[in-house]
């Protein structure tokens, strides 16, 4: 199997080597992500510059090719003319912070994925609770097993969410297994709070918080199970399209009119 890896926190960031190692055991890796980190860039790509790309050696062996963009530049590029095509499966991460709920559509971890997923590939998105002492090695062993068990199922290429909280982490680590949920993205707003202070010149700027935290809803999403320590696995689909709404407007008798 041959596995485009990239990320968002860029080519030398600790979650993209710890996953990379890991991943060895299912196949052929080839790392190609952003020179420089480009988090919450969501799905941006590059058209009014050139993609710089430059190859990065440990000795003589090509340990990853750095490109001067966005992640989904990174794939792009990556499937269609750096590796001509020749690839199984994208993997994106691992991510220094969880990209669950309305984060996904922020995420340029997530979007990595969703551009795989746009060439009809295996594609998965890895995010790691954050942490400033991050264990990105032993979420990578938790997470991989995850990514190797799907690839194994009979079904069409799709898109899939995997997040992993600090106390999973913990758990696996004491010799205790974190339990897995399957579960839909949360959808609940959450982090619409701004700090106004004033800089030297007296002018106002805003520094975004995470408050408030999101609510607690009856039915499991990422967010809920992530806050009670599990690892999570959501489904994705790039298509953004209302079918319900759609079938509906069909009847709405929708027209042009000249005033």
């Amino acid at each position: 199997m041959k596995i485009l890896l990239t990320n968002d926190d860029g080519v030398y960031a600790p979650g993209l080597a710890a996953l990379g190692d890991e991943l060895k055991s299912l196949g052929q890796i080839s790392t190609i992500a952003p020179a420089t980190e480009q988090s919450g860039v969501g799905h941006s790509i590059t058209f009014l510059e050139p993609l710089v790309c430059k190859k990065i050696f440990d000795g003589e062996r090509l340990r990853a090719i750095a490109v001067e963009g966005s992640p989904a530049d990174c794939v792009k590029l990556g499937v269609s003319v750096l590796l001509n095509w020749e690839v199984d499966a994208v993997v994106s991460g691992i991510n220094g912070g969880l990209n669950a709920g309305i984060n996904v559509l922020y995420s340029g971890t997530v979007a990595a994925a969703i551009e795989g997923a746009f060439f009809r590939l295996n594609s998965f998105a890895v995010s790691l609770e954050y942490d400033p002492h991050a264990d990105f090695a032993t979420a990578a062993r938790i997470a991989v097993p995850i990514i190797e068990q799907i690839l194994k199922q009979n079904f069409e290429p799709s898109l899939y969410n995997i997040n992993v909280p600090t106390a999973a982490v913990d758990l696996y680590k004491s010799g205790g297994t974190p339990q897995l949920k399957i579960v839909p993205m949360g959808v609940e707003r959450y982090g619409e709070h701004f700090i106004c202070r004033q800089d030297p010149k007296g002018r106002d700027y805003y520094w975004a918080t995470n408050d408030p935290p999101p609510l607690r809803t009856e039915h499991d999403t990422d967010l809920t199970a992530l806050a009670d320590g599990h690892v999570t696995v959501t489904p994705l689909k790039f298509d953004l399209t209302h079918a319900g709404l759609l079938e509906a407007m069909y009847r709405w008798g929708l027209k042009v009119n000249r005033h």
